[in-house]
C-alpha cells in the first residue's frame, strides 16, 4: 500500500471491512475461482511514460490506419458532422452528467432529452418517443417485444427480410431467449412481399410485423396495404428507420406504423470502428405504457416555469419487476445529445440538402458504375442514397483495387450483390476516381 498513496483505503480500512463481511483476507474474496484458471505469472506492463511519450505513442498507433474514402453504408453512415457538435457535446455539464434521477439540479440533461424526443416524435410523425436505446438492431428487438406485450395471446412476429442483416440477427436473439416465434416475409424483387403479409396473418397468431423504411438494397419500400392488414388482425405495424432519410420518405406515421425504430447514427455520428450509436424508438399514445426505457415529460414548477422531469416509468424492472415488458433502463445519452444538436444545426433545409445531395451523388455513380460495363441492374427500383448491382468481375479483386486506391466500397451481400452508398460528403471528383479504379479490374 505505501507505493500507492492515491488508494483511499488503508490496511485498517481493508482489515474492519473484510472483519464485517467475515473474510480473512483479500485472496478469500476469490476461493470460489478454480486455482488453475488464476493468473500467477507477472504482468507485462511497460514502464512508466512521460505525457509527450505517451502522445508520441498514441500517434504512432493512429499512423497505421489508412484513410478511405466511405462508400458504403448497410446501416452506418458517412454523414458530414458540424464542427461545433463536438464542442457542445463535451462541455463538462454534459459529458460528465450523470443519470437525471434528481431533477432540480438536471434540468440541463433533462432539457436536450426532451428535445431529442420531440424531434424523433417530428422525424417519425409519432405521439411520443423515449431517451433513446442502446442502438437500432436492439431497439428493434424491444419493439418485438412490445408488439407480444401489446397483443392477446399471440407470440408471433413477421421479420422482413429485407432489414439489414445486424437487425435481424439481434431480433433473432432476442425471441430465442424471450420464447417469442418469428416469422418471415420474403423480398419479391427488394421489397417486402405484402402477399407473405396476408398468408401469415390468415393464422391469427401475429402480434406484429418489422418492416424497413429505406431497406438492406437501399430501396424506398413501398408499404401501401400493410398498415390495414395488420390491423384488422389487431397487430402491430412496426417500421424499422433510417431517421436522416425520414427527412424526405413518407414517415411511419403516414404508412400507418404503430411503433417506429432505427438507429441515429446517420444523424451526424462520426464512423468509429463500430460505435457509438443510439437507437431511437417512438409509437403512438396507445402504445405508450408498454414503451422501453425512460420517458422525460415536462411540466411547470412552483413559479410557474417550464420545467422537465423524468415520467412514466412504471415500465421499468425496479417497479413492475418480472411484469415489466422490458428490463432495459439505460440510454445513450450523450448521443442522444449529439443528434439533438445536429438536427438543430441542419434543420429542415439542412436535411433536405444533405438527402438531395446524397440522392444526386448515388444515382450519377449507379448510371457510372453501370456504364464501365462491370455490372448489371439487380431492382428496378427507387433508391434514395444506397444500391445494390450485380458484379461481373470477381468481387473480391473490385474490392482489392478499390482499397488500393483508397476507397471502402463495393460491400458483398450475402445474394452475391455488391452494394455502394453515396453521402453529401462524397465529391463528384472521388466519385469519378472510383469509377476510373473500377475500369482497372
Amino acid at each position: 500500500m505505501a507505493g500507492f498513496a492515491y488508494f483511499p483505503h488503508t490496511e485498517e480500512d481493508i482489515r474492519q471491512m473484510l472483519q464485517r463481511i467475515g473474510v480473512g483476507s483479500l485472496d478469500d474474496l476469490y476461493s470460489d475461482v478454480p486455482d488453475g484458471v488464476k493468473y500467477k505469472g507477472e504482468y507485462d506492463l511497460p514502464s512508466a511514460l512521460s505525457e509527450q511519450e505517451v502522445r508520441d505513442w498514441f500517434a504512432s498507433l493512429d499512423a497505421k490506419d489508412v484513410p478511405l474514402k466511405v462508400f458504403v453504408g448497410a446501416g452506418a453512415y458517412d454523414h458530414y458532422t458540424p464542427s461545433v457538435i463536438p464542442y457542445i457535446t463535451s462541455r463538462s455539464e454534459f459529458l460528465t452528467a450523470y443519470t437525471p434521477y434528481q431533477c432540480e439540479i438536471s434540468q440541463g440533461t433533462l432539457r436536450y432529452i426532451f428535445e431529442y424526443q420531440s424531434m424523433i416524435c417530428t422525424l417519425t410523425g409519432l405521439d411520443v418517443s423515449n431517451a433513446s436505446m442502446y442502438d437500432g438492431p436492439t431497439a428493434a428487438a424491444e419493439a418485438m417485444k412490445m408488439a407480444v406485450a401489446s397483443a392477446k395471446k399471440k407470440n408471433r412476429v413477421l421479420l422482413s427480410k429485407a432489414l439489414l442483416p445486424n437487425v435481424l440477427h439481434v431480433v433473432e436473439t432476442y425471441a430465442k431467449y424471450a420464447g417469442i416465434d418469428l416469422g418471415y416475409l420474403s423480398a419479391e424483387s427488394g421489397q417486402t412481399s405484402l402477399a407473405d403479409l396476408q398468408e401469415a396473418l390468415a393464422a391469427g397468431d401475429v402480434a406484429g410485423a418489422i418492416v424497413p423504411s429505406v431497406n438492406r438494397y437501399g430501396i424506398v419500400e413501398d408499404l401501401t396495404g400493410f398498415a390495414d392488414a395488420l390491423h384488422e388482425q389487431k397487430a402491430v405495424l412496426v417500421q424499422s428507420c433510417d431517421p436522416s432519410a425520414l427527412a424526405v420518405v413518407k414517415s411511419p406515421a403516414e404508412w400507418g406504423a404503430d411503433i417506429a425504430v432505427g438507429d441515429g447514427q446517420s444523424l451526424g455520428i462520426p464512423l468509429n470502428f463500430g460505435g457509438p450509436y443510439v437507437g431511437f424508438m417512438a409509437c403512438k399514445t396507445e402504445y405508450l405504457r408498454k414503451l422501453p426505457g425512460r420517458i422525460v415529460g415536462q411540466t411547470e414548477d412552483r413559479d410557474g416555469k417550464r420545467a422537465f422531469v423524468l415520467t412514466l416509468q412504471a415500465r421499468e424492472q425496479h417497479i413492475r419487476r418480472e411484469k415489466a415488458t422490458s428490463n432495459i433502463c439505460s440510454n445513450e445519452s450523450l448521443m442522444a445529445l449529439w443528434a439533438t444538436v445536429y438536427l438543430s444545426l441542419m434543420g429542415p433545409k439542412g436535411m433536405q440538402q444533405v438527402n438531395d445531395l446524397s440522392y444526386a451523388g448515388a444515382h450519377y455513380l449507379d448510371d457510372a458504375l453501370l456504364a464501365t460495363g462491370r455490372f448489371q441492374p439487380v431492382f428496378d427500383k427507387p433508391f434514395l442514397k444506397e444500391f445494390v448491382l450485380k458484379p461481373l468481375v470477381d468481387p473480391a479483386k473490385l474490392q482489392a483495387k478499390l482499397l488500393e486506391k483508397g476507397f471502402f466500397a463495393a460491400l458483398q451481400t450475402e445474394e452475391g450483390y455488391v452494394s455502394f452508398c453515396v453521402t453529401e460528403k462524397r465529391t463528384k471528383a472521388e466519385i469519378d476516381a472510383l469509377v476510373e479504379a473500377v475500369k482497372e479490374v
